[in-house]
């Protein structure tokens, strides 16, 4: 059984290793620091912590008026305040000006469970994705965590990095290195590729063993750097296995299935299936009961895989 660590405690504790590096980092919260973790840097740099308390849209006018002085600052809450409530602020603050902020958001996806319709980010990719010059980052683990999170602060621009509540399974070992903007090939295989992000990376490779008993050769591929997409390896899947799931916990529209079938429309046309949440917002319950509710478990990527099998012959 793979050990499962929590991504935002990975998140929390570099950033304190960062805030030790560099003295121009600073973080921003929303009243929630116990909850993205940030409290372990609030404790350790108290006068570089500022807790804006509930008001998600001046800690993003703050964060930027920071980096605009030469700070790198790091402003977190949950996905479905940041850029839920405060997109507005988002596109005319961060995005529009290009400043160097880096916003982190948790409690991404249906995984939030109990805390209900409310609290369940399901369209922030879409919102984020479509402001230019954002790059977007969903990490698998809390290893490739903590090394996206190092690769934002090391690169200049507006960043968004989306994590999840629960613990997740590691996928990675100690020797994983991440590379912005690039894919991770996780497994190959040569009947079908299987595109996947965030927490359900692991259901992709779950799935991938399963299949493989019954004949059916899966290629994985984790693409934690939504945008810039790694095109390369999309046109590289399409053309060497001739079909696509892609697998993500948001709706189906606006996240990893539309841009990985744009890219596949404009340079390789192939079939592809989407393991999604359809048009629609779910109910409250726990992580994993709601993740089989709204077909994003292992057995629901196995289906999509036998039915782009069906039609790609």
């Amino acid at each position: 059984m793979p050990q499962e660590l929590p991504l935002r405690e990975a998140y929390g504790q570099t950033l304190v290793d960062l805030g030790r590096e560099n003295p121009d980092i600073v973080v921003l919260d929303a009243d929630l620091s116990s909850s993205t973790m940030t409290h372990f840097f609030a404790k350790e740099f108290p006068n570089r912590f500022f807790d804006c308390g509930v008001a998600e849209q001046n800690m993003v006018s703050i964060a930027a008026g920071l980096a605009a002085s030469g700070k790198i600052p790091f402003a977190s809450t949950f996905a479905v305040f940041a850029p839920g409530r405060c997109f507005d602020q988002i596109r005319m603050s961060i995005a529009q000006p290009g400043l160097n902020v880096k916003l982190v958001a948790t409690h991404g996806g249906i995984s939030v469970g109990e805390d209900g319709i409310s609290h369940q980010s399901i369209e922030d990719l879409s919102l984020i994705c479509s402001l230019p010059g954002f790059t977007v980052i969903v990490p698998a683990d809390a290893i490739e965590t903590a090394q996206a999170v190092r690769a934002a602060a090391a690169s200049f621009g507006p960043f968004y990095i989306r994590l999840c509540r629960p613990k997740v399974p590691l996928v990675y070992g100690d020797d994983y290195r991440f590379n912005l903007g690039k894919a991770v090939t996780m497994r190959q295989g040569g009947d079908v590729t299987i595109i996947a992000i965030g927490i359900l990376v692991a259901a992709a490779l779950e799935a991938a063993d399963d299949l493989k008993r019954e004949g059916i050769d899966c290629r994985v591929v984790n693409m934690p750097t939504l945008k810039p997409i790694d095109e390369e390896a999309i046109i590289k899947a399409a053309a060497d296995t001739g079909a696509i799931v892609t697998v993500e916990e948001h709706l189906e529209h606006g996240g990893l299935g539309s841009t990985v079938a744009r890219v596949v429309a404009r340079h390789r046309p192939v079939p592809m299936e989407f393991v999604a949440i359809k048009d629609t917002y779910a109910t409250s319950g726990k992580a994993d009961e709601l993740l089989q509710r709204y077909g994003l478990t292992a057995k629901d990527i196995g289906q999509a895989v036998r039915g782009v099998l069906k039609r790609s012959g």
